[in-house]
């Protein structure tokens, strides 16, 4: 895992990373953060999560068992960005200095894969 910590530490100086579930922890890992494995994990497609930001409240499709260490965002020079409601934990991130940022949870606007007609 050192050598893909290493690339994502060079692209961030490059170029917009993005990352989501395995990226987000990369994009973390790579400013400095740190990351532990939860208790129980977040499994599901009804996880609240709240954007910081706005102070709103998404519904989101998840599932990891690992979380980046909220304590450790600060001397990472990054910005937690979203936090689940039930447990505290940080669902997102933003660095402060390089373009990069990243989220835990999937994306989507629904859970699963869209049926097309």
């Amino acid at each position: 895992m050192t050598s893909q910590i290493e690339v994502v530490k060079e692209l961030m100086k490059q170029t917009v990373v993005f990352g989501i579930g395995l990226g987000y922890q990369l994009i973390a890992l790579a400013s400095g953060a740190t990351v532990s494995k939860m208790g129980f994990g977040h499994h599901g497609s009804n996880i609240p999560v709240t954007e910081i930001a706005t102070n709103k409240v998404k519904i989101t499709h998840q599932n990891h068992g690992y979380a980046v260490d909220v304590d450790s965002l600060e001397a990472a020079s990054l910005e937690m960005t979203y936090q689940a409601l039930n447990d505290k934990s940080c669902e997102g991130i933003e660095h402060k200095e390089y373009p990069a940022f990243g989220i835990q949870f999937y994306p989507q606007t629904s859970a699963g894969p869209a049926v097309i007609s």
